[in-house]
């Protein structure tokens, strides 16, 4: 059994916002895979199924961000599972909007939602960091966390949430390289303009000075046709060229 969990704030006020791009991923998982209905367990909603080979239970802890270690911890003993068997996904400013790294334990880099989860499991389990930029000065995080994608977003966001949906059976199996190449695969047209170098424009073939047979032909169709000289003509020349 593997635990996948998706960080975010519950209710409909916070949706949209960047800090729950966790949940967003889960519920396309979800959605994709055919795991569920979602139900309510664990200080969360839950939703369970097979992705690949592997077992697997989706996570959306309700507890706020700041006190998500609580669902995650509760999960976690009652599956009887090791920090090994935890994934988290979250909202990682310090990546490029719709970068994606996976890493397993470090720091939680001031992350309130992965400092909860380090309070009640430790720092050894697996994160899934999905990059949403930074606002470039710290005293606007909160504010930019808080708010809601833009529109312009919506591009990228799709494909990568599309990406993870699509890699996640690897996710849930260990093999780390073949979802990153999976979210690659969505991402990357993402990020090329979409539009190829022009091609050179084809060099036309010098004009002829002499005009070919098809021109002559065609000038020559153009005159106006001369009707041969008439027997009576042709006499009269002659009688004129003799006098």
């Amino acid at each position: 059994m593997k635990l996948i969990v998706g960080l975010g704030n519950p209710g409909a006020k916070y949706a949209n916002n960047r800090h729950n791009i966790g949940f967003m991923a889960v519920d396309m998982i979800a959605a994709d895979h055919g795991l569920g209905p979602w139900k309510a367990r664990f200080q969360g909603q839950v939703a369970e199924g097979r992705l690949g080979e592997s077992r697997v239970m989706l996570l959306k802890p309700q507890t706020f961000m700041n006190l998500s270690g609580q669902s995650v911890g509760e999960a976690m003993r009652y599956l009887k599972l090791t920090p090994a068997d935890v994934t988290v996904l979250h909202d990682e400013l310090d990546l490029a909007p719709g970068k994606c790294r996976v890493k397993r334990g470090g720091g939680h880099a001031g992350h309130n939602g992965l400092r909860s989860i380090h309070q009640h499991i430790g720092a050894d389990y697996d994160r899934v960091r999905l990059g949403i930029g930074h606002p470039g000065h710290k005293d606007r995080v909160a504010g930019y966390v808080l708010s809601d994608f833009a529109k312009a977003d919506q591009e990228w966001l799709d494909d990568l949430l599309r990406g993870i949906s699509d890699g996640v059976a690897a996710l849930a199996a260990g093999d780390n390289g073949r979802f990153q190449n999976a979210v690659a695969n969505r991402v990357a047209p993402a990020r090329n303009s979409g539009t190829a170098p022009e091609a050179p424009p084809k060099r036309k073939p010098p004009a002829s000075k002499k005009p070919s047979a098809d021109k002559q032909e065609a000038e020559a169709s153009q005159k106006p046709q001369q009707e041969p000289p008439s027997f009576a003509d042709r006499l009269r020349a002659l009688t004129e060229r003799f006098k």
